[in-house]
């Protein structure tokens, strides 16, 4: 099945946006993986390395030497580089390319970044480690694209899906978080800081964001939220969640700084 955009109109188009720092060890399976998701859907795949020190920048380079690359599925080679199959076959067809930040400036900047150069009608925020799966995506999309009731679809780790235990203080943060961006938005939503937000083109047009750190994630939510006219669903996701050994990233200080941004967007002009 392709999807349509409208009676005889073009294949719809997902745009996933993929910012990565230091994530040489697990992009190119994240690629991968993301490739063989809705293989009847055609995607464009924005990575947006920040300033990324391990590798990661010059395996892109290498992989992408003239910028864009095209086929129907990415697979990887024996020395895990990309390989493009079916280009200008039949089949739904995904470009990807990847932008660079020449600083670190923040996971926010890296999301800024993918939803400007992004162009899909169904756009979604995918981390570049292995911690969420795009399989989820399906039941995400079809609420979006094929059943056409929502407009937003947020991800939730606390659904009853498979979900590593990890962290007391960050369960709990994240549910503090949820509680009071509640409280202070009207909405009933269960996971504010999680990665996956899928939402349509008109959504992300409405956005006006600014944070470069993990603060993008109250600031989507927010703008969406105080809009008060798109219908926001929630669907259940798994989490394979890393431990800061594993290359884990947030800190004790998000969470604050979260708590903080709560307040501010809330009350923002």
């Amino acid at each position: 099945m392709r999807y349509g955009t409208g009676a005889g109109g073009p294949p719809m188009l997902l745009s996933i946006i993929i910012p990565t720092l230091n994530e040489r060890a697990t992009l190119p399976a994240m690629l991968a993986r993301v490739s063989c998701v809705l293989p009847d859907v055609a995607k464009e795949i924005i990575v947006v390395d920040d300033g990324s020190r391990d590798g990661t920048r010059e395996w892109l380079a290498r992989n992408f030497p003239h910028g864009r690359r095209s086929g129907a599925r990415i697979d990887l080679d024996g020395a895990g580089d990309l390989a493009f199959a079916g280009a200008g076959s039949d089949a739904a067809q995904i470009t990807a390319w990847p932008l660079y930040h020449e600083r670190t400036r923040g996971k926010g900047a890296g999301v800024r970044s993918g939803l400007a150069a992004s162009s899909g009608a169904v756009v979604v925020i995918q981390d570049a480690d292995l911690e969420y799966d795009p399989q989820d995506w399906v039941s995400m999309f079809e609420l979006i694209a094929v059943r056409k009731v929502a407009d937003v679809v947020y991800g939730s780790r606390f659904y009853g899906r498979p979900h590593r235990s990890l962290y007391f203080h960050h369960y709990l943060g994240n549910r503090t978080i949820s509680l009071v961006f509640n409280a202070l938005y009207n909405q009933t939503l269960s996971d504010i800081e999680v990665c996956y937000k899928m939402m349509t083109r008109e959504v992300k047009e409405s956005l006006r964001l600014t944070c470069d750190d993990f603060g993008i994630e109250i600031e989507i939510s927010a703008q969406i939220a105080r809009a008060r006219k798109w219908r926001i669903y929630e669907q259940g996701i798994c989490y394979y969640g890393r431990t800061y050994s594993e290359g884990k990233k947030i800190r004790w200080s998000d969470g604050l700084k979260a708590l903080w941004y709560l307040i501010r967007f809330r009350f923002a002009a």
